[in-house]
């Protein structure tokens, strides 16, 4: 039986996660075994410029805090190797890198399921999520639709702007010969 001190440990450490859990927007757990360590770096490194926490976590601390949180469903996943990734401001970031990560390490690097915004999804889900793009790559793609609309608007206003031009500059031209006309 382990020592109060040791309990007292594993109490903070789920408090921890689960605290960390509960402030994520999104996160996803992956089965990490089979990596090098230079990948492992690189992967680390990728993550935390996105602003990812990643964390290799004990499945029973993983399951006490996601017990906690209200993510039982994850309970299912946590076996074996588990490492956790989670942010709090993107819901996509995780994804996106993990998933890129283990369609190239062919195996060795497997995505287990993941949670976003208070609800927890399967490998295939995450994978999906993965394919999104990033949230300044959707209001990217917003600003240009919007942009789209309002120079069709102004090409439509110019349109009939220079047909109404035409319609005025067009009986003075008329006019024109029939004075030349005139004049001979």
């Amino acid at each position: 039986m382990p020592s109060a001190k040791i309990l007292e440990q594993k109490k903070q450490t789920v408090a921890e996660l689960s605290e960390k859990m509960r402030n994520a927007v999104a996160g996803v757990v992956v089965d990490y075994k089979g990596i090098t360590v230079a990948d492992d770096t690189k992967l680390r490194k990728e993550l935390r410029e996105a602003g990812v926490e990643y964390a290799v976590v004990k499945n029973t601390m993983l399951r006490f805090a996601a017990k906690e949180v209200g993510y039982e469903a994850l309970e299912s996943v946590l076996e074996g190797t588990t490492a956790i990734a989670m942010s709090d401001s993107d819901q996509v970031a995780a994804a996106k890198i993990l998933t890129k990560y283990a369609d190239d390490s062919k195996g060795k690097f497997v995505v287990k399921a993941g949670f976003v915004d208070g609800g927890v999804i399967d490998a295939a889900k995450v994978a999906e999520l993965g394919k999104l793009p990033n949230r300044e790559g959707l209001l990217s793609m917003l600003c240009s639709a919007l942009q789209g609309n309002i120079r069709g608007l102004a090409v439509a206003l110019n349109a009939i702007a220079e047909k109404n031009g035409e319609g005025e500059a067009a009986p003075a031209q008329e006019e024109a010969p029939a004075q030349e006309a005139a004049a001979e």
